[in-house]
């Protein structure tokens, strides 16, 4: 085919690039000069005039991820937690307190995707304490001040199921004041 064209320029767009590059080596071998041969890369923008051919620039290319009725708008933190939860999964942890920061309910240790045990299995049971220990071990000031009792809660479950189950699930501690 290439020697029924003659064509002036050459672009190999089919294949893998081992194909591609076959491709060219073939279209050198039946007299296409070698500066006349583009092998080119994604987002690589080639300008062809009567006597010239080249790339001029560069475009960004890539994957584009669909989700939903979204196009391009996850993002890398997005894919990361969703790799994170497809790994480890998640524990989630429900705790309910009155307005003097008194546990009234709780804790309630939920688990999607990171262990198959029932809800009052001992590894539970021994998280729960230690849950209960923080909480105990916060002051008066403290006991209010959610953000604190959900990063206290967060660090110890996480070293706690690093050493005992050796994966690092998504925790996620919850708190509801009534």
């Amino acid at each position: 085919m290439l020697n029924l064209t003659r064509p002036r320029f050459f672009v190999p767009v089919h294949g893998e690039y081992r194909h591609l590059h076959s491709h060219a080596q073939l279209a050198q071998q039946v007299g296409i000069l070698p500066e006349q041969i583009f092998l080119l890369e994604n987002g690589e923008v080639l300008e062809v005039r009567p006597n010239w051919g080249g790339v001029v620039r560069k475009v960004p290319a890539g994957r584009v991820f669909v989700d939903g009725k979204g196009v391009g708008d996850v993002g890398d933190t997005v894919l990361r937690d969703r790799q994170h939860l497809a790994q480890d999964g998640m524990v989630l942890v429900v705790i309910a307190f009155d307005a003097t920061g008194t546990v009234v309910a709780g804790p309630d240790i939920i688990s999607r995707g990171f262990a198959h045990l029932p809800e009052d299995d001992a590894l539970f049971e021994e998280a729960r304490k230690l849950i209960i220990t923080v909480l105990e071990g916060c002051g008066v000031e403290e006991k209010t001040d959610w953000t604190l009792i959900k990063q206290r809660i967060r660090s110890v479950l996480r070293k706690f199921l690093q050493k005992t189950m050796e994966r690092r699930p998504m925790i996620l501690p919850v708190i509801i004041e009534v």
